[in-house]
């Protein structure tokens, strides 16, 4: 029997422990904080989007990729949906196909999941935060003091470099230089300063918008915070937002320029502008407010730029509090299997792999699919070494 070591228990890790563990291999979690899945379960405060019910082209399309499809193919959203309802969690599908169990939160699935990995004889070491290597050697900080491992294989599943609260802080990087692409934030939210009058909007979701920024397009809602914007419509430039392209707002999507043009050369009377804004566009104060503290002073043809205004920001919101991160571990630092080309027998999975996907079940799929990949290779490979680790010819 081998003995496996996974360097983190988010889904990732969690997946890749399950793999070796089915396989027959004695498996060791290594986390760095004091209990398992801090993200995970973050994740499920908002209902756990799982994974999203669609055409398998346009779920792998959300990725922009390639290199992650194949393990996509081998876990996607049919697979993600009966891998969670094989731990006694029904689902259900929302109107836009994303999928959630029953119970809207992560902490079920999570305790289920555990104790199936409990009954395979997995071990989970707590506070054990990785250090690098001394040879052969994984060194760790533990709550006795420094450990070190030498494992058959190992799966690495270190998180990206966001919520460094909850344990990805992208501190892994450091040991591996050369094989990593910079840190950028994704799905995040937008720096911008706000006059006075919009604190009554703080916290306040803007909904039915149409979002655009470079040549990418988008329909959905965010919220004006105190620091900000933050939201599913803005996460989905993420992309795009960072390299500088500009944010373009259509206030009323479902009319054209002439509709609203038309609406607003209606009498007004004496009424103020902002009253007869209100009155023939039935604009929602949020939005009219938006308008307002964006556009003034007023042109006098308000329909272009009703359905073009250009809000202007101070660029990405920081790092640590994105939802996700692009950049990590560059795929040319992995063969097919994920193992590291650097060092035999150590594989990667999860976040800490330079890819990124958008809101909405992408990102927790993509992370379990990669890491049961990394999981059946690193199984593969531990069957196939010799007892001292090397390969055979």
């Amino acid at each position: 029997m081998s003995h496996a070591l996974i360097i983190g228990a988010g889904p990732a890790g969690l997946m890749a422990a399950e793999a070796l563990a089915q396989a027959g291999h004695r498996v060791e979690v290594a986390e760095a904080m004091p209990s398992p899945g801090r993200k995970f379960l973050m994740a499920g405060k908002s209902g756990l989007n799982l994974t999203k019910a669609e055409d398998f082209g346009a779920f792998t399309a959300a990725y922009a990729c390639p290199e992650i499809a194949p393990m996509l193919e081998a876990f996607g959203p049919v697979e993600a949906q009966a891998w969670a309802e094989g731990l006694g969690q029904p689902l259900f599908t929302g109107t836009t196909g994303r999928v959630f169990p029953k119970a809207m939160k992560a902490s079920p699935l999570l305790r289920a999941w555990l104790a199936r990995l409990d009954g395979l004889g997995v071990t989970l070491r707590r506070r054990w935060r990785w250090t690098g290597w001394d040879g052969d050697a994984w060194c760790f900080e533990t709550p006795e003091g420094p450990q070190s491992l030498a494992p058959d294989v190992a799966v690495m599943a270190c998180g990206g470099a966001s919520w460094a609260r909850l344990g990805s802080d992208g501190a892994w990087a450091a040991h591996m230089p050369g094989q990593t692409a910079p840190f950028q934030p994704a799905n995040m939210g937008l720096r911008r300063v706000w006059s006075d009058h919009m604190q009554h909007y703080f916290g306040t979701p803007i909904k039915g918008i149409g979002l655009a920024a470079g040549d990418t397009h988008g329909r959905g809602e965010f919220v004006i915070t105190a620091n900000g914007l933050e939201g599913g419509g803005i996460y989905a430039l993420s992309k795009t937002l960072r390299t500088g392209a500009p944010l373009i707002l259509d206030l009323m999507p479902d009319l054209s320029v002439e509709d609203i043009r038309t609406r607003l050369s209606r009498p007004r009377g004496k009424a103020s502008l902002g009253t007869h804004i209100r009155k023939t566009l039935r604009l929602a104060p949020v939005k009219q407010a938006l308008l307002m503290e964006l556009a003034r002073p007023l042109p006098d043809d308000l329909a272009p730029l009703i359905k073009a205004l250009p809000l202007n920001h101070d660029g990405p919101a920081p790092m640590d509090g994105a939802i996700s991160t692009a950049g990590g571990l560059r795929w040319d630092a992995l063969d097919a299997g994920l193992m590291l080309r650097a060092r035999a027998g150590t594989f990667a999975a999860g976040e800490m792999l330079d890819w990124e996907a958008p809101t909405g079940g992408y990102l927790i799929t993509g992370c379990m699919a990669t890491g049961l990949w990394a999981g059946r290779a690193a199984a593969e490979y531990a069957a196939m070494a010799k007892p001292h680790g090397s390969v055979p010819n």
